[in-house]
């Protein structure tokens, strides 16, 4: 174990991430004399020039997208394009029309060649949005001096829905919202040096189901050559959906819909209005109970093997990468006041437990192993700590080992236990790191207070994104590579940032003795 709280950027970052969190309001505002770049009218957003709701493709329902060609004329880009149709939306705004990008630029001049970060939301492959304020780019684009860029595309049914045994003009729909990211990294890079972006220096960073897109892609040969590095935040994927859930999934649906199967479902999968489409996914999930989950298909089309088992994929391991979670993740979607921790006690602990884990142990078991490590813990610290090594945790260990084993490029993991100044009872949960990333830290939705350490780690956090977009490592010098059996991990805590060997060696060890089975596949 070493203590790293005298962090340092390198010199090569310059004095572009040095100062302050960045603290201006949400909202945006557009000024006169408006930046252009490829004929996009952008404007001032918090400092920053901002083009939004940039097209990059269009896409028939179901169907591979199709790149879309530069305005003719000249075409103002100062708002979000519609999101994808989804359950419980951020924005009212949805549409199946909805494959658009935005970018934040320090400088737009081609001269520029400054690297480019490209965010892909989280929501689990179903739901997510680019409209969040938590994950706005001006404030991340001028402090690690980067091209932001965040990107729209199609969720859920539109985007991963198992529909090839309907027919041939089925054939891409297992992954079709990974085809859409593609499409959108070949639009970076052929057009990202005119808003001052370098297309030689591109990283692609997710949270959640964003990081979970970035592990599929790490598999697909389409996706191959078109980022160099990459960071994920609590957001993994050891095993796609295999083809047989996928079907009963949409078996599943059909019968939600009324529809039989054959010819007569098909024609009408392409030809119902959306909206009944979206009611369908309140559907139970055959699966993983629930709503109705889909994700990327291991269709032999797209993707031909798991991201990350047996091993990871050859094509990424020439790629440098962070692996990022947060201590607590679970408190963010199984709530306190909810019905699973609701009148939690030592005598009902073990049957909640079940259905919120991904390995198999004997959860009796696995309570008296908690309890006798941990004997000062309540009822609760025991369900939250078991649920996140459990459930939320294990594919990052396994993505980290299978990175180490293979030799690659460059691993770089960090656990973020800075508990929230403002819901301490939240303790560090799942994305409660994206507002130190983003430097969003005073934006709605952020958890991390806007003081003076919420201040550090967010200047610390974007240094070391930043460090893996410039020139391909973190820039934080201290933090040292992820190899086994060390398992060195960056700790971000409430008084200082350190490395740790191993920090939670025993709970991965429990749960190391049963296979982890990833959600939805």
């Amino acid at each position: 174990m070493s203590d790293a709280s005298g962090f340092t950027r390198r010199a090569v970052l310059g004095s572009g991430l040095g100062g302050a969190a960045f603290m201006a309001a949400p909202h945006l505002q557009a000024r006169t004399g408006d930046p252009q770049a490829l004929g996009y009218r952008g404007f001032s957003d918090r400092g920053t020039q901002a083009f939004l709701g940039i097209r990059y493709a269009r896409a028939a329902r179901f169907a591979p997208p199709r790149r879309e060609g530069l305005p003719k004329q000249a075409t103002r880009a100062i708002e979000f394009g519609p999101l994808c149709p989804q359950r419980n939306p951020m924005t009212p705004r949805m549409s199946e029309d909805c494959l658009f990008l935005n970018i934040w630029t320090p400088d737009a001049r081609p001269s520029a060649r400054r690297p480019v970060m490209v965010y892909f939301h989280g929501g689990a492959y179903n739901w997510g949005s680019v409209t969040d304020p938590l994950t706005q780019g001006p404030h991340l684009a001028a402090q690690a001096d980067a091209v932001v860029v965040t990107v729209n595309h199609r969720l859920n049914l539109f985007g991963y829905g198992w529909l090839q045994p309907l027919g041939e003009r089925f054939r891409h729909s297992g992954n079709a919202g990974q085809l859409d990211l593609i499409c959108a990294l070949e639009w970076v890079r052929d057009h990202i040096a005119a808003f001052g972006g370098d297309p030689g220096r591109v990283m692609v960073f997710g949270q959640s189901g964003g990081g979970a897109k970035i592990a599929t892609l790490m598999a697909m040969p389409e996706a191959d050559g078109l980022f160099h590095s990459a960071a994920t935040m609590s957001g993994q994927q050891v095993t796609a959906q295999g083809p047989a859930n996928g079907w009963q999934r949409t078996l599943v649906l059909l019968e939600r819909l009324g529809l039989p199967e054959g010819k007569g479902a098909a024609d009408a999968l392409l030809a119902l209005p959306f909206e009944r489409l979206v009611d369908a996914l309140d559907a139970t999930d055959p699966i993983l109970g629930g709503s109705l989950y889909f994700g990327p298909v291991l269709d032999m089309v797209h993707l031909h093997r798991h991201p990350f088992w047996p091993d990871a994929a050859p094509q990424s391991l020439a790629i440098p990468m962070i692996l990022g979670n947060t201590l607590d993740e679970t408190r963010a979607f199984i709530r306190a006041d909810g019905p699973v921790v609701r009148d939690l006690d030592w005598s009902n602990l073990a049957e909640r437990l079940g259905p919120q884990i991904r390995i198999d142990l004997p959860t009796p078991w696995v309570v008296e192993q908690y309890r006798r490590r941990f004997p000062d813990w309540s009822v609760e610290q025991v369900f939250y700590a078991a649920t996140t090594a459990g459930r939320s945790w294990p594919g990052q260990v396994i993505e980290a080992d299978a990175r180490a084993h293979a030799g690659a490029e460059g691993t770089w993991v960090y656990q973020l236990d800075r508990p929230s100044p403002i819901d301490p009872a939240r303790g560090a949960a799942h994305t409660d790191d994206l507002p130190y990333v983003f430097g969003t830290l005073d934006a709605e939705g952020s958890y991390a207070g806007t003081g003076r350490r919420a201040r550090e780690i967010s200047d610390a956090m974007i240094g070391a994104f930043a460090g893996l977009a410039h020139e391909g490592r973190p820039g934080l010098d201290a933090w040292q590579p992820y190899r086994l059996p060390e398992r060195q991990t960056l700790v971000i805590g409430e008084d200082r940032i350190r490395m740790v060997d191993d920090p939670r060696r025993w709970e991965r060890e429990l749960w190391g003795r049963a296979p982890y089975i990833q959600p939805g596949s």
